[in-house]
C-alpha cells in the first residue's frame, strides 16, 4: 500500500471513529471538566493525539474505544488539574454524556462492567480506596497521599497490588453469579 494510500484508510478510519464516539467522548469530558469549552478543547485534543499516535494502537491491549476514553479522561485530568473546578454549565441541547456513569467500566469498554464492578469491589478496603482517588477523582500519587496521611510509596504499592490483582480478575472467563469471589 503506497504512503497516500495508507494515510487515506487511516484518515476514513479516524473519521469513522470520530462519527461513533465524538458525543460521548465530549459527554465524558464534559463530566471531568464542567465546562462546554474546557470540554470540547479536550476533546479536540484527544482526537489530535489519537490521530498523531495511531501507529502505536495496540488491540491486543484493548479495544480503539477504551483507548480514546482513556486518552479523553488523561486529557481532561490535565485540564482540571492546573485549576479548581467551577460550577458546571448545563450540558447543552444535542450532546450526549457518557452512556455510563461508572467511569473505570467506560475506560474499560471491553470488558462487562459487571465484571470490573465485582473485581473493584473484591479489591480490600485501602486498595479500593487508592484507585477510587486515583481512576474515579484523578488524583495523583502525591495528593492521595495527602489526602490519606499515607507515603507516597505506600500509595504507589497500594494501587500497584490493586492494578496486579484487577489485571488477575478482567482476564478470568466471565462469571454467571454475583456471588462467586475474584481471585
Amino acid at each position: 500500500m503506497s504512503p497516500e494510500a495508507a494515510t487515506e484508510a487511516t484518515l476514513g478510519t479516524l473519521e469513522a471513529l470520530y462519527d461513533a464516539y465524538h458525543r460521548q467522548a465530549l459527554g465524558l469530558a464534559y463530566r471531568m471538566v464542567q465546562s462546554q469549552a474546557d470540554a470540547e478543547e479536550v476533546v479536540q485534543d484527544a482526537f489530535l493525539s489519537v490521530w498523531r499516535a495511531w501507529d502505536s494502537y495496540d488491540a491486543g491491549k484493548g479495544s480503539v474505544r477504551t483507548w480514546l476514553f482513556t486518552v479523553v479522561r488523561n486529557r481532561a485530568i490535565d485540564k482540571i488539574r492546573p485549576r479548581q473546578r467551577t460550577s458546571a454549565d448545563p450540558l447543552p441541547e444535542g450532546l450526549d454524556p457518557a452512556d455510563n456513569t461508572d467511569v473505570f467500566a467506560e475506560a474499560a469498554a471491553t470488558i462487562e462492567a459487571e465484571q470490573a464492578r465485582q473485581a473493584v469491589g473484591a479489591l480490600p478496603a485501602d486498595q479500593r480506596q487508592v484507585i477510587e482517588l486515583a481512576y474515579f477523582s484523578g488524583l495523583s500519587h502525591g495528593e492521595i497521599a495527602e489526602r490519606l496521611a499515607t507515603p507516597v510509596g505506600t500509595v504507589k504499592s497500594r494501587i500497584r497490588l490493586a492494578m496486579e490483582r484487577l489485571r488477575t480478575a478482567m482476564n478470568a472467563p466471565p462469571r454467571t453469579t454475583s456471588t462467586a469471589s475474584v481471585c
